[in-house]
Order: structure tokens, then sequence, then C-alpha cells
């Protein structure tokens, strides 16, 4: 029975936990007995204090007072749901009078809970667990979606919800392919196939997401990566572009390495495309997936294709190449009517020699 009540007396889980209230003796009762219950506790006196500490550090929970000097607790919690790197992190209002105005006006403004002075010590430390445990869910669910989606689609799934449709935006389109793969694939075992695939795959994300881009699909040996979606990116020309020199550089070490080890090399190529397109969620409500579509997704596909014509590596269009600074050395492939369109496209070629 002993054991059983000492199991109870126990947080569920540890906090680190700020308490924000102007008056010392109630401050001081509260970090108290939160630290009996096993939280780490920090402090502010006032909003704007509040506010600092919070951008210098991670809390899970806030303790809020609403009647303070300088900025109130209404105008704290306005800041916290506001700012999106905030918005999940969960807020109990604290108050010397419970007034059913002022908890309504607190809940629908955001706030995780509401506790009237002086503080009932059960029925704290029941509200501060539930409201830990609910961040911690919230921490898992936005884990797990970072494992099969971008941290940008999950942000915007987790923040938005999800809905079939889209809209539409200004972005790049990059596809890349692995040259011959079919051949290389039957003279490989399966296992060493897939090594070599999940080799490849962390460079060419590396290169991808350190431009701000996101990987939409991988199709066999083919990625599929876009800039300026779900997310908007300025520069998301010039930031496709060198991701593309990037992983052209990339792919020089990794075939270096290959040859010391006397293993299959990789020549890939890839296409960029700039442009108009629909980016939203595409399928049904049990499967779906964050993707972009419209003509300049084919494009892109179409140049990468083209790649192989030319024989050059990287192929960018007219769009793609009016957003480059002079950096980035282009070299004009003429006027082509790519396979599936109806108009002439101008194509340029990006050396990679001079790149890094």
């Amino acid at each position: 029975m002993k054991g059983h009540n000492e199991s109870d007396n126990r947080p569920r889980a540890a906090g680190n936990i700020l308490v924000v209230e102007d008056n010392r003796m109630n401050r001081m009762m509260l970090v108290r007995s939160l630290e009996q219950q096993g939280h780490q506790v920090a402090c502010a006196e006032n909003g704007l204090q509040a506010l600092e500490m919070v951008a210098e550090k991670d809390f899970d929970l806030i303790l809020l007072d609403i009647e303070m000097p300088e900025m109130n607790g209404y105008q704290v919690l306005e800041r916290l749901t506001a700012d999106v790197h905030w918005r999940d992190l969960p807020v109990i209002m604290i108050s010397a009078v419970e007034e059913i105005d002022s908890v309504v006006r607190c809940i629908e403004m955001g706030a995780e809970d509401y506790l009237t002075k002086p503080f009932n010590p059960v029925l704290l430390k029941a509200r501060v667990d539930a409201s830990l445990e609910k961040k911690r869910l919230r921490d898992e669910q936005r884990a797990l979606f970072r494992k099969f989606a971008s941290e940008e689609v999950a942000e915007e799934l987790l923040n938005s919800g999800f809905s079939l449709g889209g809209r539409l935006v200004e972005a790049t389109v990059l596809f890349s392919d692995i040259r011959s793969f079919t051949t290389i694939a039957e003279s490989q075992l399966p296992q060493d196939i897939i090594k070599l695939l999940n080799n490849y795959f962390s460079l060419m994300f590396e290169a991808i997401a350190n431009e701000g881009g996101i990987v939409n699909q991988m199709i066999g040996d083919g990625l599929m990566c876009i800039f300026g979606a779900p997310l908007p990116l300025e520069d998301h020309r010039q930031r496709a572009v060198r991701a593309a020199l990037r992983m052209m550089e990339l792919i020089r070490g990794f075939n270096e390495e290959q040859a010391r080890l006397n293993r299959v090399q990789l020549r890939i190529g890839i296409g960029v495309a700039s442009g108009v397109m629909v980016a939203g969620y595409v399928g049904t409500q049990q499967r779906a997936t964050y993707t972009c579509v419209g003509d300049t997704v084919n494009l892109a596909a179409r140049l990468e294709a083209h790649t192989k014509v030319v024989g050059e590596p990287i192929l960018i269009e007219e769009n793609t190449r009016l957003g480059l600074d002079r950096q980035i050395e282009v070299v004009p492939q003429g006027a082509v009517r790519l396979k599936g369109k109806t108009k002439v496209i101008k194509v340029f070629s990006v050396p990679v020699e001079n790149f890094g």
C-alpha cells in the first residue's frame, strides 16, 4: 500500500516549467510545490521577462499570472499563440479571482487550463501533469510525422490540418535520376543495391535540405524535390541550382571512395524548372501525399530526361536562369522542343567544374 501511494505522488514525467508571477510570495509557493513534484522550475516577474526567457530556452509548460505590470497575462498569451514556434507550448493561466468570463477568454485565446489562487496542491499537480502529458503526446506526434514527411510538410500538417486540394505557389522543382540504374541493379546483389541507394540518398538529402528544399518523392532511384513549398522561399531558383551543384560535388566524392573500394560508381542527371504550380495533398482521405503538380513539374522531369541527350549533368530553363546571380555560370543549349511539349524551350546547362 505504501508503494502504491509513493507511485501516485510521483509526476508522470518531470517537466521544465516557467512560472510567471509578479507576487514574490505566490512565486515561491508555486516553485516549492512544483519542485517537490520533481519538476525543474524557472521564474519570471513580468510578461516581458517571460517572453525573453521563452525565446532563449525551451519550456514544457508555462504557469502565467493574468494581473501583472508592464504586460498582463492576456497580452503574453496572445504573443505566444501567435508565434508558430510557441503556439504548441501549453499555458495554464492563474488568477486570484475565478471569473467565468476570464476563464472563457483564456481558453478561447489558446490557454490549456486555468487555476485560481490560493493554489490547491492536489488540483495544481493534476492540471500540471495533464498539461505535460498533452505536450508529450504532441511532441511524439510531431516526431512521428517527421519520420514519414519532411519537417516543413509535417509542420504544415500539424498547424493547418489535413485536407485534400491545393493552392497556387511560385516555386522550383528539381528532378534527379541515376544513369543506367537498371544495368547497375542487374550486376549487384539486392542487399548491395539497397545499401548503395541508402548511401546515395543520404548525400542527396543533405544537399537538398541545406538549401531549404524538400524531397517530395523517391521513385526507385529518382528524386523529385521542391524549393518554395509548403514554405515560401524568395530565392527558390538560386537555392535549387545550388543544391544541384552540391549534389554533383557530393557524387564526385562518393565515386572517388567507390573507386578506391573497387565498387560501382554512379552518374546522375538533374533537371530544374521554376514557375507557378499547385501544391497540396493529392489522393484520398485514407491515403494522400503532399506534392506539386502542373506544367512546371512536367518541364523539370523532361529536362532531367534531356540530360541524357545533350550529355550535360544539369539542365535548367529560362525562368530558373533569370533567378540566378552571376556566381553561377550557365551555358545556352539552344531552343528545344522537349518530349510532350508543343512549344520550344530555351535550355541552359550549368557547368559543375568550377563549383565549390
